[in-house]
């Protein structure tokens, strides 16, 4: 079988155990959890960039 292909007759043999759900609703997630934030730069001010976007609406029409 090649890649990104699927036999048909798999999907009528797939169960789901109700006792794997119910653990997966219990799962602790804290661990995941993420107390931070994202800092960037731009590089430009916005008329900048409300000239550019200017410029490309102009070019694609």
């Amino acid at each position: 079988m090649g890649f990104g292909s699927y036999d048909e007759s798999e999907q009528d043999t797939q169960s789901i155990d109700s006792e794997d759900v119910a653990a997966a609703d219990e799962m602790d997630t804290a661990e995941h959890e993420h107390d931070g934030g994202v800092d960037y730069e731009i590089g430009a001010s916005n008329d900048e960039l409300l000239d550019r976007l200017q410029e490309i609406k102009d070019q694609s029409s």
